[in-house]
């Protein structure tokens, strides 16, 4: 049980080392990273490709200094055939000093016969004692010699060897001059100019990387400041956006996605700017609308204690008075017409209040509906205003919800008001209607029209903005066409 826990649950030192691994290159800005991934690069790519070069090169050299030893030995065994069979020791010494000293890879050369013994050389002095204990056997022993196919001896008498001394490493050739006396050329190649050569390109190439480096560093800080500084600009103006600055827009520096991205930042904050205005001044038309229906709300208040007193208190008033005259008389007759007097009063009285009531709340919109509460609205609009015929069409197959009827109602009543008193119209009509889901309310004029704009920013019309209030509080909307031939007014709200 115990080892299936352990199974199941990883290490919590693994994870601790990924998440502090994580935390570490995430925690470094992207100019950073940016200018650790080049110069990491640029590192690397230098090192493989000089540790490439550097492999092939000695490689090469290596080949072309044994060819160059076969080529060397190749030639002196022919050029010491004639001084050797001449006796003509000095000569042959001559040659091989001269060939030492004309090419620096060869650091010796000397010529043995059977028994071993030097006959010519190009020491100052003498051959030293380690070279000619460098027999066949010897380095076959200990795995210096390697075998060859000899190009210039069709009888296989030549060997290549190469060993350390001193000097550093060396390849001995070494051929039988002439077959008949048995004489070995043995001539020496020092590895030292291979790997001078070797050496200093290896520094000319990690000295060229350091030198693109260099480069990579300023090209990668120029490519971050390209790249990081439209982010920075991003950052700055979101801090601005998030303060409050919606005017903040940033540059375009390019066609590419960090432009892309300039161009939808500032969209989004001209939409946020033009959003933001729209609220403030809706909740400034808010905050005027709400002072003026408190206003309104107390006119309506004191309007209506006026009719009470005015209107059903004086009527009241008067049939106490005939009732108690009616209690001081007993003629017939007088009795009569002051009672037709006082039928007639309270008929008035009674009314004045239902006409009250109805302004109030009509009871029709809750009894019949929208359509036959603004009939009747139309019977009240034209005592009130006979200069202005309505045209009235309804089109309501079905009663609506109570909220949209109240809505839609007071959005006529509005618009009917509005141009009978505003407008100067001399024709009115009035359309409902109901499809696909929308009722719509519409309410035409043939008045000199107005700015609806203009008078929405001004906040002059309280009725406007509550037109839009209501139809905005359902899901629905307003619109507004005016001109000089007249206003139309269109409200739409689901259902």
């Amino acid at each position: 049980m115990d080892n299936e826990t352990n199974l199941t649950h990883p290490l919590p030192d693994t994870i601790t080392t990924r998440e502090q691994l994580w935390t570490l290159i995430g925690g470094v800005s992207v100019r950073t990273k940016i200018l650790g991934i080049v110069l990491t690069l640029t590192i690397v790519l230098g090192l493989v490709v000089t540790w490439e070069v550097r492999t092939v090169m000695q490689h090469n050299l290596l080949n072309e200094l044994e060819l160059l030893g076969h080529a060397y030995i190749t030639d002196l065994s022919i050029r010491s055939v004639a001084p050797l069979k001449q006796g003509d020791l000095p000569a042959l010494r001559e040659l091989l000093t001269e060939t030492v000293a004309n090419h620096p890879d060869v650091r010796y050369a000397f010529i043995v016969d059977v028994q071993n013994q030097v006959i010519a050389h190009s020491f100052p002095d003498h051959v030293r004692d380690e070279l000619l204990n460098l027999t066949f056997a010897d380095l076959s022993a200990q795995s210096l010699l390697h075998n060859y196919t000899n190009t210039f001896d069709p009888d296989g008498h030549g060997h290549h060897i190469h060993f350390e001394n001193n000097e550093g490493h060396i390849h001995e050739f070494a051929a039988l001059i002439a077959d008949d006396g048995g004489e070995t050329l043995r001539v020496g190649l020092s590895e030292a100019r291979l790997h001078d050569i070797i050496n200093r390109t290896t520094w000319q190439m990690l000295l060229t990387t350091v030198v693109v480096g260099l480069f990579g560093i300023l090209a990668a800080m120029l490519l971050t400041w390209v790249l990081t500084r439209p982010i920075l600009d991003l950052v700055t103006a979101t801090e601005r956006v998030r303060q409050g600055d919606l005017t903040v827009r940033v540059p375009h520096w390019a066609d590419d996605e960090i432009g892309a991205l300039a161009d939808a930042f500032n969209q989004m904050t001209c939409d946020l700017e033009v959003s933001h205005r729209a609220i403030e001044e809706k909740e400034a038309a808010r905050t005027r609308l709400l002072a003026q229906l408190i206003n309104a709300q107390e006119e309506e208040r004191k309007r209506i204690a006026r009719e009470l007193h005015d209107g059903v208190g004086q009527a009241l008033t008067s049939l106490l008075v005939g009732l108690k005259i009616l209690n001081q008389h007993d003629d017939p007759a007088v009795l009569q017409n002051k009672a037709v007097e006082l039928r007639q009063v309270a008929t008035e009285t009674l009314e004045n209040v239902r006409l009250l009531s109805r302004q109030l709340r009509p009871s029709a919109l809750d009894d019949l509906g929208l359509a036959a509460a603004v009939e009747r609205y139309l019977g009240e609009f034209s005592k009130l205003y006979p200069a202005l015929p309505v045209d009235f069409h309804a089109d309501l197959p079905n009663r609506l919800p109570s909220t949209v009827e109240t809505s839609l109602y007071r959005i006529v009543q509005e618009a009917m008001t509005n141009a009978a008193r505003h407008s100067d119209a001399t024709a009115l009509s009035v359309l409902l209607t109901q499809r696909n889901g929308q009722v719509q309310a519409i309410v035409e004029d043939n008045g000199h029209g107005f700015d609806p704009e203009g008078a929405a920013r001004s906040g002059s019309s309280v009725g406007i903005h509550g037109m839009f209030e209501r139809a905005d509080l359902l899901g629905g909307q307003v619109q507004i066409e005016s001109s000089e031939e007249g206003t139309t007014i269109y409200a739409e709200i689901p259902i």
